[in-house]
C-alpha cells in the first residue's frame, strides 16, 4: 500500500473508527466484542449512512463524498475541529467556515506577550479589531478610550462612521503596500467568516465609504500582513522609526502585534524611557476600543 493510500480518506476513517469506543458513541458495548472501536454498521447507524457506503468509502470506492455525508462521519466519530478540517481536506472539500470571528485572547498568549517586558505589543482579531494591549503599547500609541478600535476603519475612514482621529500620528514606510496587505488579509477573513456579521458590515461599509479600499478590494487580493517599518510621531519623544511586527496566532486567526527599536539606537533609548513609566501602569484587557491614534 502506498503513503498516499495509507494516509487517505479511506485508511483514515478506519482508524478513526477504531479509536472511538461504543461507549464514548453512546451505544452498548456487549460481550464477546472482537471490534477494537466502532463496528462499521454502528458507524453507519450513527452518520445516517448505508453499511455498503461506508465500506465504499473505507475501500476508497465511493468517489468523492458530499459535505453533508463527510459533516455526519465527522459528528459520529467525535473528531475535533482541526481533526474535521482534516477530514474535508481528504475527502477534497473545502472545511467548514467558523461561524464568528474569534475575539477572546487566549491566557497563554498574555502569558506570552507579558514577557516580552517592555515590547509595546497588542493584539486583533482577524478582521483587525483591538483585543488587548500592554502599558507600553499605550504609551507609545496613546491609550484606546471607550468604543470599538477597528484598524481597516481607522485605515480606511469612512464620513461620518469613524471617530475623531487622535494626536499619534503613524506613518508606514510603504503606505501603498501596506493598505494592500491589509485589504488582502481582511479578504482571507471573510472567506474563513462568511457568516460574522460585523465582518460583513464592517467589508461592506468599507467599500460603499472609502474609495481607495473599494479599488484594492475589486482587486481580489489574499494574503496576510506580517512586517513594516513605521514612524511614529510621538507627542513627547518625537519622530521614532520602529520595526512593527506581525505574528500570527494561528490557533485563533489573532495577529499579535509588536513594536521593536534596532539595539543601541535613539529610538531604542527614547522607547525605553517611555516603556519605564509605564510599566507602573495596570494591565489593560478589553474586547476593543475606540482610539487615540491615528495610522496611515
Amino acid at each position: 500500500m502506498s503513503t498516499t493510500d495509507a494516509d487517505g480518506l479511506g485508511a483514515t476513517l478506519r482508524r478513526w473508527r477504531d479509536r472511538v469506543s461504543p461507549e464514548e458513541a453512546g451505544l452498548p458495548a456487549g460481550r464477546g466484542r472482537r471490534a477494537k472501536g466502532l463496528r462499521r454498521e454502528e458507524l453507519a447507524a450513527l452518520a445516517g449512512l448505508s453499511v455498503d457506503y461506508v465500506v465504499r468509502l473505507e475501500q476508497g470506492r465511493a468517489g468523492h463524498p458530499s459535505a453533508q455525508v463527510v459533516g455526519a462521519l465527522a459528528r459520529a466519530l467525535r473528531l475535533d475541529a482541526d481533526q474535521d478540517e482534516h477530514l474535508h481536506l481528504l475527502a477534497g472539500l473545502r472545511p467548514p467556515a467558523a461561524r464568528s470571528v474569534p475575539r477572546v485572547v487566549s491566557p497563554g498568549v498574555r502569558r506570552l506577550l507579558r514577557r516580552l517586558g517592555d515590547a509595546p505589543a497588542s493584539v486583533f482579531a482577524a478582521d483587525w479589531t483591538l483585543l488587548w494591549w500592554n502599558p507600553a503599547w499605550a504609551a507609545l500609541l496613546g491609550e484606546p478610550g471607550p468604543g470599538r478600535l477597528n484598524f481597516i476603519r481607522r485605515r480606511f475612514p469612512v464620513p461620518g462612521a469613524v471617530p475623531a482621529d487622535g494626536t499619534v500620528l503613524v506613518e508606514s514606510s510603504d503606505a501603498a503596500g501596506t493598505d494592500r496587505t491589509f485589504v488582502a488579509d481582511l479578504r482571507r477573513a471573510l472567506a474563513r467568516y462568511p457568516g460574522d456579521p460585523e465582518l460583513l458590515a464592517l467589508v461592506a461599509e468599507t467599500q460603499a465609504g472609502n474609495s481607495r479600499f473599494a479599488a484594492l478590494w475589486d482587486q481580489g487580493l489574499v494574503g496576510r500582513h506580517r512586517e513594516d517599518r513605521k514612524t511614529i510621531h510621538h507627542p513627547e519623544a518625537g519622530p521614532l522609526t520602529l520595526d512593527c511586527d506581525v505574528l500570527l496566532d494561528e490557533e485563533h486567526d489573532q495577529r499579535i502585534v509588536l513594536y521593536t527599536a534596532e539595539p543601541g539606537s535613539r529610538e531604542e533609548e527614547l522607547l525605553r524611557g517611555l516603556t519605564d513609566r509605564a510599566a507602573r501602569a495596570p494591565e489593560t484587557a478589553v474586547r476593543g476600543t475606540g482610539g487615540t491614534s491615528r495610522h496611515e
